[in-house]
């Protein structure tokens, strides 16, 4: 007999969220601004990154970054080709002096760490670290120059403090240097207690990948001269000398992805007339309100982040029971247009993993709530 596949459940389209996309990067962008690429981007796409339209838009982005963090006195904001992942291999190059030390409770933190250990030129990074679901700091130490940790992982969904390192081993001149990659936009920051709060803009700045920004301190500055005035080999794409020049003149060392410059301009536009970081980081935490206890009272779901303190506010893993086949009910959720539900390739978990960036609608997270109790009453 020919076996039959057994057809798939479509969710009753009331239940359905107006959009359908999770996903925890690259993640939902806001169909108005794709609309005003759209609209105008021929005043800018197909030209050249050197002239007066593109360094306006350039300039448009740093004025934005800087009105939504509220920066310091003094603070400059920094941006360069590639993307987080490429701003380790810039920091090992051109930030670290001697030793770092790294928190390391997710994929990010490691890579970073590791980047750190392997540069032939620096001595082994100390790493503090904490099994999935928890978040740690990195331990004080007398010979670090620079403390590397990430704000929110994005793999696990644990959150840490963004607060400046204090001890008495820690030195005046040490640099706290974040990885906010997916926590920019979504998360509560003091810029003052960093000194290079560094992101990508393909999540809670609602755009696209291809670069890297950071916030960067006068003690940030004056560590970038200072490595520059070394005998070190630093290759140009790794400068953060050439960074610093080229970002004050509000362009970059090569062609940028002038549409990811546009769609990151348009949502800082959307965010900071909204009402800033409060806005953004506000409706994250409304998203997240509602995730986390529609799980927290769920027979069959809870939260892999176990510590509400820690838990994500822009990225939700949520563990089910073994009875619950998450990956089918990924699958079945992305055939019904919900789209990137599934867990961090490397968890191996049975879990959904759900963004809730400032771009995402907190109505629209209930509704994947709604939708996911469909299907589980429907496999009852």
């Amino acid at each position: 007999m020919p076996q039959t596949s057994t057809p798939t459940p479509r969710i009753p389209a009331d239940l359905l969220p107006r959009d359908g996309r999770f996903g925890s990067g690259p993640a939902k962008i806001r169909p108005e601004a794709l609309a005003a690429l759209a609209a105008s981007g021929v005043d800018v796409m197909g030209t050249s990154h050197r002239q007066a339209p593109v360094r306006s838009l350039v300039g448009r982005v740093r004025e934005g970054v800087s009105e939504l963090f509220s920066l310091p006195e003094g603070y400059e904001v920094l941006l360069a080709n590639g993307g987080s992942t490429f701003f380790w291999d810039v920091a090992v190059s051109s930030l670290i002096r001697q030793r770092s030390s790294h928190a390391s409770f997710g994929e990010f933190g490691a890579k970073f760490a590791a980047a750190s250990a392997a540069a032939p030129h620096l001595d082994d990074p100390v790493v503090a670290t904490a099994e999935s679901g928890a978040s740690c700091l990195p331990a004080p130490h007398p010979e670090a120059d620079v403390y590397a940790w990430a704000h929110n992982e994005t793999s696990t969904g644990a959150m840490a403090s963004a607060n400046r390192i204090h001890g008495d081993e820690v030195t005046p001149d040490a640099l706290m240097v974040v990885d906010a990659t997916s926590a920019a936009a979504g998360l509560p920051v003091d810029i003052g207690e960093t000194d290079l709060y560094y992101f990508a803009p393909q999540k809670g700045l609602g755009s696209d990948g291809g670069l890297w920004l950071a916030t960067a301190s006068p003690a940030a500055i004056e560590r970038i001269e200072e490595i520059t005035a070394t005998d070190r080999w630093i290759p140009a794409s790794l400068a953060l000398e050439h960074v610093l020049t080229n970002s004050r003149a509000n362009q970059t060392l090569n062609t940028p992805a002038i549409a990811t410059l546009f769609l990151m301009a348009n949502q800082l536009d959307w965010i900071n007339e909204s009402g800033g970081l409060e806005f953004s980081a506000g409706r994250s935490a409304e998203s997240a309100r509602r995730l986390y206890g529609w799980a927290d009272a769920h027979e069959l779901a809870s939260p892999m982040v176990s510590d509400p303190q820690t838990r994500s506010a822009v990225v939700a893993t949520i563990d089910f029971e073994q009875s619950v086949d998450a990956k089918a009910l990924a699958a079945t959720l992305r055939a019904n247009g919900i789209l990137d539900t599934e867990p961090y390739r490397k968890l191996g978990r049975n879990q959904l993993r759900i963004a809730m960036y400032p771009t995402v609608d907190p109505d629209d997270v209930t509704a994947l709530t709604e939708c996911i109790d469909w299907l589980l009453n429907r496999q009852s």
